[in-house]
């Protein structure tokens, strides 16, 4: 599973074929039956790039995209949530985290050992008490198109709008984000807990948000750019 979670943050695309290939490439007798059981087990299914880390919901009331041909122009014009693996020693625990799309400021983050949708709703309450979004945009998966999480928003007269399958590039920023987390902090320690994992990611987090500059932000850091300018 160390050995997935790696090789699919770096290529996203490869489903249950390529994984297992890949896999045996490194000396690992292993069959596609097994890789499936584990990519299952993560929550993570190729939908050509973007990974799928959450069963697809049954909403009884759909929202339309909003995003196409607009141009965000300022911080809390747009956020963005979504959901990604974080492996610990003995297991593993979900991440989720709500991201202002102009400035790559994280607004929240939440920890959950299972897919509910309660630690996401917590997420958005969270960031909700910092200020009020006019877009939030996420994917079709059951925790976001949950009542509870869609009446959040509306209560707060926030305008949902919902990725279509596969449309990787409608969440560019939240999956460069998992890259930066997994990468720099995951992926050279070792978690053997959760309450491990919440402290390295509360600083890691902080480190992201007023230390880590970015070139698309000219060199400034989420956090100046979203208090700046907002």
């Amino acid at each position: 599973m160390r050995l997935l979670d790696e090789q699919y943050t770096r290529r996203p695309s490869f489903g249950v074929p390529k994984l297992t290939e890949w896999l045996r490439r490194q000396g690992y007798v292993v069959n596609r039956k097994r890789v499936a059981r584990l990519t299952r087990k993560m929550g993570l299914v190729a939908i050509y790039p973007k990974p799928k880390t959450s069963a697809m919901g049954k909403p009884s009331k759909v929202y339309p995209y909003l995003l196409k041909g607009l141009s965000i122009t300022r911080p809390n014009h747009v956020w963005a949530t979504d959901i990604t693996y974080i492996r610990l020693n003995d297991g593993f625990v979900y991440l989720v985290a709500i991201m202002d799309w102009f400035s790559r400021y994280v607004l929240s983050w939440e920890l959950s050992n299972s897919l509910d949708s309660f630690f996401c709703v917590s997420a958005v309450e969270r960031a909700l008490r910092q200020s009020t979004p006019l877009i939030f945009n996420n994917d079709q998966g059951s925790q976001f198109t949950s009542e509870a999480f869609t009446d959040r928003l509306k209560a707060s007269n926030v305008a949902i709008s919902w990725t279509g399958n596969g449309r990787y590039y409608d969440n560019i920023f939240v999956e460069r984000l998992w890259r930066s987390v997994k990468y720099e902090e995951v992926y050279p320690n070792d978690y053997d807990s959760m309450e491990t994992t919440h402290r390295r990611l509360k600083d890691y987090f902080n480190f992201y948000n007023r230390e880590r500059f970015h070139q698309s932000l000219n060199y400034r850091t989420p956090h100046e750019v979203y208090f700046q300018q907002h």
